[in-house]
């Protein structure tokens, strides 16, 4: 009962007038997001992350949110009916471009924008109630396992981030580098600031997040020739019964699975789309049509990826712990707005906590409407060249770094990170994990000094208090595994160099 009357609670703040507007903007402006090619929510998350300063701070959060789990619909259009994956969609090119191809792109849009609503259904439920309880638990947490639990995000989410290890936590360690810059809070030292003023209060997020992923986005679109022709098909939406009945079992699969991996550490919606597609494999009735363009194909991972995509808030609110790129521009969102994300959250701003849980399932409901019956209007989106859109996103990313702390300088140093960013990307390195690192890097070293003056440095604590040990145990495995991996890698190709001379 208690969970009815702090969601009845929230939906008294949600379904204000201004927060009703400012949710269905971000469900709109995420779908728009999720069927432009080459675009998506964290580079829109890092374009719009400057408004925060100028909205109210409730409205703000839930237009962000909005866009973040609004993107993951409109990804599987694009998907299923041009075959243009983004992160979250990967899976959904394999049977949805499937049915597009027998004529049966209706049944697939259907089947996403229906199980996308189920997936955030399960996923919301899972987060009034689990997220109250992880707060808690977090009260126990101090400078000591704070610290080996960013340590373990920092592996979990290098794991899940890019296909290579070590290039995930090479760019790990960059952001942490990146992230030193600046003064030291305990000395007031000056660390790699090579005598520049403007570098005295470090890098700005927004800098980095703007140039990283907005900026380096647009030039690689811009290098890429080949041309795409819009999508003219005929949309016929509505399913047969026995088509359905095959959507649900598939969904309510997928919702599980995507809610479970959205609140692990190094999960979200990339990873939950793939498992939720191995288990209907193992698990459908109809797992030998899987593959060749089967309604489960679609249904599973669509759920997955939306459900994956609302508990990853439960790490983030519950604890104070980003679990990938865009909950590290959400917990950037919610820092700019003087609210510090972690076990007091709740109690100190049960409004914006409650408030944001409820409007989660209000933009379900939009994306639903937005997402089904609307789909032919959505697919016009395909008609405008890119060509008329790259100037607009410079000219508002350059408003909205300099809006930040109105200095230039700004300018400059989102020019850079953009040069970078898009040389990390033709190097095919992925960019989130430098993100990740550029946030959590400053806490880790917070908490990790913290703990040693508290032990009077003394790195017992870190292995004698249960939490602390608890998470450092499948971080050291998970460095073992690695090492064993690695060297039995190795091997294999010193061995087949021998055999092959």
């Amino acid at each position: 009962m208690e969970v009815l009357d702090n969601l009845a609670f929230g939906f008294s703040h949600a379904l204000t007038i201004n927060n009703l507007m400012f949710c269905a903007a971000g469900c709109i402006i995420g779908t728009l997001i999720g069927l432009l090619p080459g675009l998506g929510p964290l580079a829109t998350i890092s374009l719009l992350l400057p408004l925060t300063y100028s909205l109210p701070t409730g409205g703000a959060l839930i237009m962000l949110a909005g866009i973040y789990y609004g993107a993951q619909y409109g990804d599987n259009v694009s998907a299923i009916t041009m075959k243009i994956p983004h992160a979250a969609s990967i899976v959904a090119c394999i049977d949805g471009y499937q049915m597009t191809l027998k004529g049966k792109t209706g049944l697939a849009l259907f089947t996403a924008g229906v199980s996308s609503f189920i997936g955030g259904t399960v996923a919301i439920v899972v987060l009034a109630w689990l997220a109250p309880v992880l707060s808690k638990v977090a009260l126990l947490f101090g400078p000591t396992e704070y610290c080996s639990l960013v340590l373990l995000g920092f592996l979990s989410v290098s794991m899940v981030t890019t296909g290579s290890v070590l290039d995930g936590l090479g760019m790990c360690l960059v952001g942490v580098l990146l992230g030193q810059i600046g003064t030291d809070v305990y000395t007031g030292t000056q660390r790699f600031t090579m005598g520049m003023v403007s570098l005295y209060d470090g890098i700005g997020l927004v800098s980095v997040s703007l140039g990283c992923f907005g900026i380096a986005e647009i030039t690689k679109n811009l290098d890429n020739k080949e041309r795409r022709s819009p999508f003219n098909g005929a949309i016929k939406l509505m399913p047969t019964w026995p088509e359905f009945k095959r959507i649900i079992p598939s969904a309510l699969r997928g919702s599980v699975v995507g809610s479970i991996l959205g609140i692990m550490p190094g999960g979200g919606p990339v990873i939950a789309q793939f498992a939720a597609y191995a288990v209907d494999k193992k698990l459908s009735k109809y797992k030998d049509e899987i593959g060749q363009g089967a309604i489960e194909g679609v249904a599973g991972q669509a759920a997955a990826d939306e459900a994956a995509a609302r508990t990853s808030f439960i790490p983030l609110m519950s604890m104070g712990i980003p679990e990938n790129a865009v909950m590290a521009l959400m917990m950037a969102a919610f820092v700019i707005n003087g609210i510090q994300p972690g076990p007091n959250m709740i109690a100190q701003h049960p409004d914006l906590f409650w408030g944001l849980v409820a409007s989660m399932w209000i933009g379900n409901c939009f994306l639903l409407f937005l997402n089904v019956p609307m789909v032919r209007y959505w697919l016009s989106v395909f008609k405008i060249p890119y060509g008329a859109l790259f100037p607009g996103i410079l000219f508002f990313c350059c408003i909205g770094t300099y809006s930040v702390n109105s200095n230039v300088h700004d300018v400059y140093v989102t020019a850079i990170f953009g040069v970078l960013g898009y040389t990390f990307l033709r190097l095919k390195l992925d960019v989130a994990p430098l993100m990740l690192g550029f946030i959590l890097g400053p806490m880790l070293e917070e908490n990790f000094r913290r703990a040693l003056l508290i032990s009077r440095g003394s790195f017992a604590p870190f292995v004698t208090q249960p939490i602390s040990a608890a998470l450092l145990a499948p971080a050291a495995l998970f460095l073992l595994w690695q090492f064993f991996s690695f060297v039995r890698q190795s091997l294999r190709t010193i061995a087949a160099r021998r055999q092959a001379a």
